[in-house]
């Protein structure tokens, strides 16, 4: 009896345990695996960038860090003929550093940086309405542990697979993201 119980709360407690990775996504999933929508409010699946390198970054409008939308558009500029995409995501998580609306965010990015890149609609990268992608970044090993402030980058390879993490400090020219740009473009 002892036995057959132990086995029925084994599987029950290892039933719930696959569940819960299931829908936070596990290590193997990719970013690939979620649909976000664009700052136009269009729906797109991320599956969309398969084949793409591509650099994963929260912004915000009125930070200390906002200029690096410069660096960033340099920087996509540089490579996204060699399939190099920028997914920005806005989030007002830090200091209310951005409060506007998706219409007055893509319009300062584009007055201000004439940013080029993919925007997406702002959304939460912390806390406990976290969207789902950041709740996947934030969770995987190596790479993950809670976002810090803006302007935090998330380097993909063309898999979908996470390969690096720079802080809200990291410039997007800096070397060390150019290295692992060469890297992730099989050019080291």
């Amino acid at each position: 009896m002892k036995i057959l119980l132990t086995l029925t709360l084994l599987l029950a407690v290892t039933s719930v345990a696959c569940s819960q990775e299931a829908q936070s996504g596990s290590d193997d999933a990719g970013v690939f695996d979620f649909t976000m929508t664009t700052i136009d409010g269009t729906e797109k699946p991320l599956r969309d960038y398969d084949g793409q390198v591509l650099l994963l970054v929260n912004t915000a409008s009125k930070c200390g860090f906002t200029p690096q939308y410069a660096s960033l558009e340099k920087l996509y500029r540089k490579y996204r003929d060699e399939g190099f995409a920028i997914l920005a995501f806005p989030a007002n998580n830090f200091g209310a550093q951005e409060p506007g609306t998706d219409e007055q965010i893509k319009e300062f990015c584009s007055t201000n940086y004439d940013v080029t890149f993919d925007l997406f609609s702002k959304i939460s990268v912390k806390g406990e309405d976290i969207h789902p992608l950041y709740g996947y970044l934030t969770g995987l090993p190596d790479v993950g542990g809670e976002i810090q402030w803006n302007f935090t980058k998330f380097l993909v390879d063309r898999g979908g697979k996470v390969i690096a993490r720079f802080n809200t400090r990291v410039d997007p020219l800096d070397e060390s993201v150019n290295t692992a740009l060469e890297k992730a473009f099989d050019r080291e």
